[in-house]
């Protein structure tokens, strides 16, 4: 059978299908098909469909990528290590950490039905009751993964927290000096402020770096409710600071909607919790307390916006896929003057 030839960039479907032909024979049955997921900003991820089955596969971006950034191993380490917890994780088939199939590493991992929240239309439609239920099982699921022992699931080598707040501190200005491409006096100020007023961190935990709500599979259950049946997008995650991921949690709510839906805007439909109210689910769901947020919001602030200079940079080169890409570079100062604001620094 020949191959569609509509494959989109970033995918060999010759060369993956003869690579799946020898390490998984007989799980690729008719001709393969890839669709590039729209929405994600970093990593491409694309569902493949042979007709009977469907997976999905994950590479990093195409052209600029920054030291350390998209690690497709630690990815599949880390779900692999998940499946069968309190957290929700696609089941993983296949690491390929060489560069010949795809022109870089890559992994494959079974499909997962659900949806992936990003605009408030859709979410507003389930009802506000329903949306309140889910912003709390987001908070829980967090939890959840903040309670895991990682030496149980065999994570106990997965990071170093000692000394993880300054190492991140230090390392989104790296990456950020690696893709800049104009003067950013309001960002390099956040920093600088972030710096000076480093908090001690609480006992570590597994660490996600990039939750969500879009970030997470929801499926509706026969009754009506709503269940969270993926934590997905795992390419930052390490052992350090939890209080990282519910910081990051706050920043996504209290910025959802900004620069024209780069920042997702499901967060504004009604009903969804709001920043405080997540805290407090938090600090109940965990016992843990939130000391010092406002250094944390402001610091997910300046990782997003690192984040969204890269892109930006890729973008100028003409290395991106899919739409929304053109806006990235409004992100940085809305970023930091978010930042600025919470540490009341303006």
């Amino acid at each position: 059978m020949s191959e569609t030839p509509a494959a989109p960039p970033g995918v060999d479907l010759a060369r993956l299908r003869a690579h799946l032909e020898r390490e998984l024979p007989g799980v690729v049955q008719g001709p393969l098909r890839a669709e590039l997921i729209e929405g994600g900003r970093s990593n491409l991820t694309y569902v493949l469909s042979d007709g009977v089955s469907r997976w999905v596969l994950r590479r990093p971006p195409l052209g600029h990528v920054l030291a350390t950034a998209h690690d497709m191993g630690r990815e599949y380490r880390v779900m692999s290590a998940l499946r069968g917890t309190g957290v929700p994780v696609p089941g993983m088939l296949l690491l390929d950490q060489g560069e010949d199939v795809l022109g870089a590493p890559w992994y494959l991992m079974e499909h997962v039905t659900g949806t992936a929240h990003r605009d408030a239309a859709p979410l507003a439609a389930l009802g506000a009751q329903r949306v309140a239920a889910l912003g709390r099982q987001l908070v829980e699921t967090l939890a959840e993964l903040h309670r895991i022992d990682p030496a149980a699931v065999g994570l106990a080598d997965f990071g170093h927290p000692e000394g993880y707040l300054e190492r991140q501190l230090r390392r989104w200005s790296k990456q950020l000096a690696a893709s800049r491409s104009r003067d950013l006096p309001q960002l390099d100020r956040l920093h600088a402020a972030l710096a000076e007023r480093l908090p001690a961190s609480p006992a570590p935990a597994l660490v996600h770096g990039d939750y969500r709500l879009d970030n997470v599979l929801v499926n509706e259950n026969a009754d009506g409710s709503d269940t969270i049946t993926a934590v997905l997008d795992w390419e930052m995650s390490t052992l350090g600071d939890p209080l990282t991921d519910i910081g990051l949690l706050v920043m996504y709510t209290e910025l959802a909607g900004v620069g024209g839906g780069i920042i997702p805007s499901a967060m504004t439909a009604p009903g969804f919790p709001k920043a405080d109210e997540l805290v407090a689910h938090y600090a109940e769901s965990t016992g843990r307390q939130a000391a010092d947020l406002d250094w944390y919001v402001a610091f997910a602030s300046f990782k997003l916006a690192a984040v969204a200079e890269g892109i930006h940079y890729r973008f100028q080169q003409g290395r991106t896929l899919g739409a929304g890409f053109e806006r990235a570079g409004e992100m940085a100062p809305i970023l930091a003057r978010h930042g600025l604001s919470t540490l009341k620094e303006n």
